[in-house]
């Protein structure tokens, strides 16, 4: 770690050019003869992507950023305050603290958090920005995490791990496995320190593998921001063996959607229409999540075919998802879309339908954007149609 990169001069250097093209600024003459070049640039890069996705530290002054890429992969702050109310005692120890965001959050709910980090200088980073952030219940361990809770006695109230992908796994069926730590293979040593454990996935992670490699699975929590799953978080406990819940929610600037229920549950069957006046789109992380017969159960909404995944109703209701104004229904075919759409400027999405959106715009030349919003899909008559709508939500 490089404390002169907190030289008054370089900060102000640093902030001046947030968001400035890094690859022009490397053609420049060093400005700082004492700091590598290099050293300043990154700090420029990480801090401009800090601004929205980790407000709290790019606010606060002098932060010390670990790579760009480091700030790419690391929870934010939006997903990491979820994370926190998920977790609650005297203490947790995180297995893989990264740059820290989860456990700044965790630090507001535990009493004791405990960051590993097998990268010295990453930790060293970690313990100089607690610093800055008045932040002094969490104490960082340098080296392997294995052997740092080996030489602890407590007993902890949670034990938190991020594992990340090994390099040599790539192209491969993304496992636990494959991932450092390996999970599955250290679960019961964790156990013996720990009866709650909180895991977090990448979304790419197959819910159904996963399931398979871990076991005492209490909750499955997958987690969205803006319509985007960015994690799957694993409720672990040591003596659970009832049913695996599964959470979605959809972290929007102003609320949040959520979405529950039991996986695997025996449930009533959802019923089949022809589209009524309203349109309903499950948001991103309910897809994931599989539960498409469950959502229009419980809203008491009408699915437009097995396979589509979106739903209608006569009347207009809360959704956790969008939820447009259906103004006119047709089949799909050459006349009808020369008629309403061909040459117009629309929002397409397909669902359970052969061409592509880019093959629908091109074939009917049918520009980006604008008020209208289109989708592409089958009815319960496995017809193909149209959907022209106005956005309600």
């Amino acid at each position: 770690m490089n404390l002169d990169l907190l030289d008054s001069k370089i900060q102000e250097f640093i902030n001046s050019n947030i968001g400035a093209p890094v690859s022009k600024l490397a053609l420049q003459k060093n400005p700082f003869p004492n700091v590598e070049w290099i050293s300043v640039l990154n700090q420029i890069a990480a801090k401009s992507k800090a601004k929205e996705k980790l407000p709290t530290w790019f606010s606060t002054q002098n932060i010390i950023y670990p790579s760009k890429i480091s700030v790419e992969q690391t929870s934010s702050e939006r997903t990491a305050l979820y994370k926190s109310t998920l977790v609650s005692g005297d203490n947790l120890i995180d297995l893989t603290g990264g740059f820290g965001i989860d456990d700044y959050y965790f630090s507001k709910r535990i009493k004791n958090v405990a960051h590993c980090e097998i990268n010295a200088e990453l930790s060293q980073i970690v313990e100089h920005n607690c610093k800055q952030l008045n932040c002094d219940n969490i104490t960082c361990y340098a080296g392997d995490s294995f052997e740092t809770l080996s030489k602890t006695d407590t007993k902890w109230d949670w034990i938190y791990i991020d594992p990340s992908r090994r390099n040599d796994a790539k192209g491969k069926v993304f496992m636990l496995k494959d991932c450092l730590p390996n999970v599955p293979e250290n679960l019961d040593f964790y156990f013996q320190k720990s009866d709650s454990i909180l895991i977090k996935t990448a979304p790419i992670l197959d819910i159904t593998a996963g399931i398979s490699e871990l076991k005492h699975i209490k909750s499955i929590h997958i987690v969205a921001v803006d319509n985007e799953v960015k994690e799957l978080l694993w409720e672990l406990n040591k003596n659970y063996e009832g049913n695996i819940s599964i959470k979605t929610v959809n972290v929007l600037k102003e609320k949040q959607e959520t979405f529950d229920f039991i996986l695997n549950e025996i449930h009533e069957q959802p019923s089949f229409s022809l589209p009524q006046k309203y349109l309903y789109e499950p948001n991103s992380s309910i897809m994931k999540s599989g539960g498409f017969d469950q959502v229009g159960v419980s809203y008491e909404l009408n699915k437009l075919h097995k396979h589509s995944h979106l739903y209608t109703s006569t009347e207009n209701k809360s959704f956790p998802g969008r939820v447009f104004e259906i103004k006119n229904s047709f089949a799909y075919n050459k006349s009808t879309m020369k008629q309403h759409l061909e040459n117009q400027k629309a929002n397409v999405t397909t669902r359970n339908f052969s061409d592509s959106v880019e093959s629908i715009r091109k074939k009917w030349k049918i520009k980006e954007g604008g008020d209208l919003y289109c989708f592409f899909t089958t009815d319960e008559n496995n017809t193909k149609i149209v959907l022209i709508c106005t956005k309600i939500k």
